[in-house]
């Protein structure tokens, strides 16, 4: 904390370096035709699901948690317009899991969450901006087994997750976690929007 305040000149070469690199990113996820092709099917198996009164479930750590319980909140809540609510819960609540970490592992702790409240059906989303946070691919792995269909939002290749994912959507990137998570809270967006016009017209 004892770093001199930097000069306006540097604060603004930095701002535009980001601003570039925000609009490459966007550039690249609005003309990724394949992406745009794995949102739509995405969307159309949470869609479904809903449609058999199965359930949406979602995971992921740190800024990927928040994204998880920003689709599951919007999902039960609403997005733009009021409609009936949607099965969908984020694997959030900290009672469980600090109970799951302290029992079992913190690699554990969504696969306990799988296990306990998934059914065949279902829909789990799994986040994970590197492709290879062990606790969201271990509860990706729990999902196939109990026949839930899985939905990997990463990065570039996806890593591992792309191989633990039923479809999988990894989105442009120069290295740095927080640039995927601005394409992901797109598509998290994107979903919603074409959950509430399949589902309810609106």
């Amino acid at each position: 904390m004892n770093q001199q305040p930097s000069t306006p000149e540097v604060l603004k070469a930095l701002l535009n370096n980001e601003l570039d690199q925000m609009h490459r990113m966007h550039q690249s996820f609005v003309m990724d035709k394949a992406l745009h092709q794995q949102i739509l099917l995405a969307a159309g198996h949470m869609a479904q699901a809903l449609r058999n009164q199965n359930k949406i479930l979602c995971c992921g750590n740190g800024g990927s948690m928040s994204d998880a319980m920003h689709l599951a909140e919007e999902l039960s809540g609403r997005f733009r317009k009021d409609r009936p609510a949607l099965a969908a819960l984020a694997l959030s609540d900290p009672g469980f899991l600090t109970c799951a970490a302290n029992d079992f592992g913190y690699e554990a702790v969504f696969e306990r969450g799988v296990e306990a409240l998934g059914r065949p059906g279902d829909v789990l989303v799994g986040i994970s901006t590197s492709g290879r946070s062990a606790n969201v691919l271990r509860a990706c792995r729990k999902a196939k087994e109990k026949g839930l269909l899985v939905l990997g939002l990463g990065s570039g290749d996806g890593g591992e997750l792309a191989s633990v994912s039923d479809v999988f959507l990894g989105v442009p990137t120069e290295g740095t976690a927080d640039r995927a998570q601005e394409s992901h809270i797109r598509i998290i967006h994107l979903w919603l929007a074409l959950l509430e016009r399949e589902l309810f017209g609106i």
